[in-house]
């Protein structure tokens, strides 16, 4: 008499269990922890890769902790999707400020024989920074806040470009520079 020790079927309930639990949870997690929503999604795979190699015991392991993790995403979206919101609005805060100190400190940017397309090149880089913040908070509203500070990242970091070329010629002219860069 043989007999076959170890689990000998697959483990389609508990696939069907985390695959429902990763669904039910993706695609709201995905706007706002798409790190997390990837990794479970990987860990479906993995699990799907012990199937297909017969590894019954390891795939089951690997699903009731893809469901775990599921139903606790789930459970702390909210406060997920929370942060993400914070963290959109700091960061469009920071570009704001950061635009403002540009354009105030535009204003003593040395003007001379030279510098007078230079100037005008970073006048228009603010007023197209300008235009670009309320694109920030159609984001927000639309709770698109990955790409809403994404965006506002890159507002803060232009406006800080701006304003260390304008302190760069204020150095060099002898001026002092009245207003410090925030990156």
């Amino acid at each position: 008499m043989i007999f076959v020790v170890g689990c000998s079927k697959p483990p389609t309930e508990e696939l069907n269990s985390a695959k429902s639990a990763v669904d039910a949870v993706a695609p709201e997690a995905s706007k706002y922890v798409a790190e997390d929503v990837k990794k479970l999604n990987d860990d479906l795979q993995a699990a799907q890769n012990e199937i297909d190699a017969k590894n019954y015991k390891k795939a089951k392991e690997i699903l009731i902790k893809v469901k775990a993790d599921a139903d606790t995403l789930k459970a702390t979206l909210p406060q997920k999707k929370e942060q993400a919101k914070n963290n959109a609005i700091t960061a469009q805060d920071a570009a704001k400020t950061a635009v403002a100190d540009a354009k105030a400190l535009l204003t003593k940017a040395p003007k001379g024989k030279g510098s007078r397309a230079d100037i005008e090149a970073m006048k228009a880089d603010i007023k197209g920074l300008e235009e670009s913040l309320p694109e920030l908070q159609n984001l927000i509203d639309a709770e698109d806040y990955a790409v809403a500070t994404e965006k506002a990242n890159a507002i803060k970091e232009k406006a800080a470009t701006v304003s260390d070329q304008i302190n760069q010629a204020l150095e060099k002219v002898g001026a002092k520079p009245k207003a410090e860069t925030k990156k």
